[in-house]
């Protein structure tokens, strides 16, 4: 018989685009990994997120991992600006997906609700990117939709879902949701006002153990009703806790820039930072980390925007046989001057009112593929310096992979160290780190080397006229 896996650890992390599940042993190496694409799926007024699609995914991959391994824990990942309602067991109100369009009327009374940005560190965003936002909607759309209801962050419905225990985490609940204080480490005014702080399931730190797995679940699964399930974290969080367990990352002034649908950075400030140098405009928040600690942080829709400029297909610009061909098209449009200017995903990032737009568009493919990562790279830095980044930067994900991302912002800033992790498993990693603190990293940072073109001019005027489209918007 094939020797099982004991202790074995799965890590279910719940993107936007895609869903994963990944096993592992407790020495942190993969076993195997699973995903599926997540449906958007209308709800009336909006769109809503793929429970319907991800449930029974999920217990049919645990299914199969069972046969592969003795499992003893799971531990929840999701992205942000997502919230659930449940009530006697069940889902009151499906998870809002953030890219739904707010009425403008319930746009404008939210909004005189909302605290300062100087009190929650969350920026007023568009869509219903402020979860904030998505709970005020419901509860107009159904009266009493709280009423003998608990609140839950999307990481922690998973963890519901597994265990019937509810739950809350302070990753989530400070992610741009206009529902946390960071600085007091405290529900928001608004939130209390509203009713809404009362409401949350009792918090607990990310890497609690807070139940083990539904009997319902461990009969569907062949899993045994002894496996630990955990609290779960904020994915953009559990890339900050993998990024930490690296010796660069130890000390001193760190950033993290995780790269995906969202360019998201988090700072780690070597001092206590102050919340008033933060542009509430420009796409800038206060996250907290999983200790609570405020992390300046800024976020651009990269991956997006790269899509909507090249084509579905972005891996065209970080797989590897195209690189050399990427790499020799940027001295061609440095010298020439063609470049993009934001934004292409309007309402986010640095410059949330620019219209994306080319200045002499490239005809070649490869060139103007090449100008899509000069332009994440720049779009990156300027919102690196939004949040004071310096000394040590790390570029984690899919685009750690695009050398001409990663060498531009190295070009960019010469004074920093530029490191990428070119490890596809770093959000994994993190959430397996707060099981077990002391496991150390598979892979080394690469240290980046700074494109051959000097890009300092190319920069200068690209920022001028981003700049000043900005202000004439």
């Amino acid at each position: 018989m094939e020797h099982m896996e004991q202790n074995a650890i799965v890590v279910l992390d719940i993107g936007k685009t895609m869903s994963k599940l990944s096993l592992w042993t407790v020495s942190g190496d993969l076993i195997c990994r699973e995903s599926r694409p997540n449906e958007r799926r209308s709800h009336g007024d909006f769109d809503v997120l793929d429970v319907e699609g991800i449930a029974p995914w999920v217990i049919e991959t645990l299914g199969s991992f069972s046969e592969r391994a003795m499992i003893s824990k799971i531990i929840p990942v999701a992205h942000g600006a997502a919230f659930v309602v449940v009530r006697d067991g069940r889902l009151v109100a499906p998870p809002m997906d953030y890219e739904s369009s707010l009425p403008t009327g319930i746009a404008e009374a939210y909004s005189a609700e909302r605290d300062a940005f100087t009190m929650s560190g969350s920026p007023q965003l568009s869509e219903a990117l402020n979860a904030g936002a998505q709970i005020y909607w419901q509860e107009k759309q159904m009266p009493g939709l709280l009423d003998g209801s608990t609140l839950m962050p999307w990481a922690q419905y998973w963890a519901w879902f597994l265990s019937g225990i509810d739950s809350t985490e302070v990753t989530s609940l400070g992610c741009h949701t206009d529902l946390w204080d960071p600085i007091r480490s405290d529900f928001s005014p608004m939130a209390k006002r509203l009713g809404w702080a009362s409401a949350f399931a009792p918090k607990e730190f990310a890497g609690n153990a807070i139940g083990t797995l539904r009997k319902e679940i461990a009969d569907q699964t062949g899993l045994s009703e002894h496996v630990k399930v955990y609290c779960g974290i904020h994915d953009s969080n559990a890339a900050l806790v993998a990024a930490r367990a690296h010796k660069e990352m130890e000390e001193g002034d760190r950033t993290v820039l995780s790269t995906g649908t969202w360019f998201v950075a988090m700072r780690t400030p070597a001092r206590p930072f102050d919340i008033n140098n933060l542009p509430a405009n420009r796409d800038c928040l206060l996250n907290v980390d999983a200790w609570n600690e405020p992390i300046p942080s800024a976020r651009f829709m990269g991956g997006r925007e790269i899509e909507a400029l090249i084509g579905i297909d972005t891996r065209r610009v970080d797989i590897k046989p195209d690189q050399p061909a990427l790499l020799s098209a940027v001295s061609g449009l440095v010298a020439a001057g063609s470049m993009l200017q934001p934004s292409f995903a309007k309402g986010f990032g640095p410059y949330p009112n620019g219209r994306g737009r080319w200045i002499d568009m490239p005809d070649d493919w490869f060139v103007r593929r090449s100008a899509a990562c000069l332009y994440a790279a720049m779009l990156a830095s300027t919102s690196l310096d939004l949040i004071g980044s310096h000394e040590t930067i790390l570029l984690e994900g899919r685009f750690a992979e695009a050398e001409v991302i990663v060498r531009a912002l190295a070009s960019l800033r010469p004074n920093d160290a530029i490191y990428t992790c070119h490890a596809q498993n770093d959000v994994s990693f993190g959430a397996l780190r707060l099981i077990n603190p002391v496991l150390k990293p598979k892979t080394e940072l690469a240290r980046v080397t700074a494109l051959e073109t000097d890009l300092t001019s190319y920069y200068q005027d690209w920022k001028r006229l981003a700049d000043m489209a900005s202000a004439a918007a």
